[in-house]
């Protein structure tokens, strides 16, 4: 018997509230009712200063202060006005310059990216592949689109990229089905702050290129992380090993400007392509629409008009890429910190590179969560472990913090024997 009063149940098993949302929602009411300096929110992926002021970069704001009502108030076009679309790929690409056909459309965020490329490129009731860490609304968005995920083991037993896992439910998959779309969450990988290496990459073109050549595969690479990941040049090398994938491999960029330029609530994206035809970059531009038209129509004008400003005025980039580099630092710091900090308390946690997040394993996430709030600690429990957000808390903070990660765990642990 369907578990819905009156709408249709689809097969899916929804909430009453999103969790991460509604973790955070119970962190702040305890916040207010003891005392910001009685509670430790480390849940959302929002970039906080030390004082838990949420990070906008100063020159972005002085952009979007200085935007006329016709700049912001007119429709935008449905693929997105041409400027920025051109601006977009210059700041997805970086210095690089594709050989193959491009083509991006804009989307409210990655999270519509996300979702036209699972619209267009997979058939109902087909597995999307993902990492097992992995960021909860891609299965959201898989399941509402009438599809499922399955995933690969992200590391092996040295803690490296798992290729040979990702090779063998590569070969599952396509087994039995026609086409295949994998989502690759890197650099800064959300949940862990992993971020694959060139290596890594070559790994995952190779195997893939050994796929049989019937099949249709397309590599989503979410990149939503990849301007605070570090060197902007340095974490865009794999760009160019993209390009060594066959003509049955259509690699895809899922494009954000919430975190590079601190405009989260404008919803402003664009799912781009690297087609190695036209014919496939046209089309790829054609779905895309049609699928945005049936979504969501347009996008927010104000975010597409910002970053086109920035792109027309070489200083003024120069300006938002070293006003961003100093937060990145601070963030990087965090990070640095958190490890360390998990390092000496004996905390086990996975590969951290760079990024909003690193996440620690345990077998009971939920009770050690549980136990964690108690002490008006909130962290996000996912399916293998706490998710912790370093973007939102200081690195005083992420100094204290594994120490008690790992009180929690142990106590959870000795709940669970008795």
């Amino acid at each position: 018997m369907s578990d819905f009063i009156f709408a249709a149940q689809q097969g899916r098993k929804i909430p009453k509230e999103d969790k991460n949302f509604g973790i955070n929602n119970r962190a702040k009411a305890m916040a207010a009712e003891r005392g910001a300096d009685q509670v430790i929110n480390a849940t959302l992926g929002v970039l906080l200063d030390d004082n838990g002021k949420l990070v906008v970069l100063s020159s972005v704001n002085e952009v979007f202060q200085s935007l006329k009502p016709e700049e912001f108030a007119e429709y935008a076009p449905i693929s997105g006005t041409p400027a920025f679309r051109e601006a977009v790929k210059k700041d997805a690409f970086g210095s690089f310059i594709p050989s193959r056909f491009t083509e991006a459309v804009a989307t409210p965020g990655g999270t519509g990216a996300i979702h036209s490329t699972i619209a267009n490129y997979s058939d109902a009731g087909d597995r999307i592949l993902l990492t097992d860490w992995y960021w909860g609304p891609y299965s959201t968005i898989a399941g509402e689109l009438g599809r499922s995920v399955d995933t690969f083991c992200l590391f092996d037993e040295n803690r490296k990229f798992y290729s040979e896992d990702f090779r063998r439910k590569v070969e599952e998959i396509l087994a039995v089905q026609e086409r295949l779309v994998i989502i690759l969450n890197t650099p800064a990988h959300n949940p862990t702050g992993y971020s694959l290496t060139d290596e890594d990459w070559r790994q995952v073109a190779d195997i893939l290129n050994s796929q049989p050549k019937t099949k249709k595969i397309t590599l989503l690479a979410d990149v939503a992380y990849l301007d605070f990941a570090g060197d902007g040049e340095k974490y865009r090398s794999f760009l160019p090993i993209l390009e060594t994938l066959d003509d049955h491999i259509l690699p895809v960029i899922s494009y954000s400007l919430s975190k590079s330029y601190t405009m989260y609530g404008m919803r402003c994206g664009a799912v781009i392509c690297m087609a190695p035809t036209k014919e496939i970059a046209d089309e790829f531009k054609s779905v895309c629409e049609y699928s945005a038209r049936a979504a969501w129509s347009n996008c927010n004008r104000s975010g597409q008009m910002i970053l086109t400003k920035i792109y027309e005025d070489p200083q003024l980039l120069a300006r938002v890429q070293e006003e961003r580099a100093g937060f990145r630092d601070m963030l990087l710091r965090r990070g640095r910190a958190f490890e360390d900090a998990a390092q000496k308390a004996g905390l086990e946690i996975v590969p951290f590179d760079a990024g909003f997040f690193t996440s620690v394993p345990c077998n009971d996430p939920e009770a050690a969560a549980a136990c964690l709030e108690q002490e008006g600690i909130f962290l996000i429990p996912m399916a293998k472990g706490l998710r912790v957000s370093v973007a939102s808390i200081p690195e005083t903070v992420c100094r204290i913090l594994p120490s008690k990660i790992l009180s929690a765990i142990r106590k959870a642990e000795k709940k669970k024997e008795k």
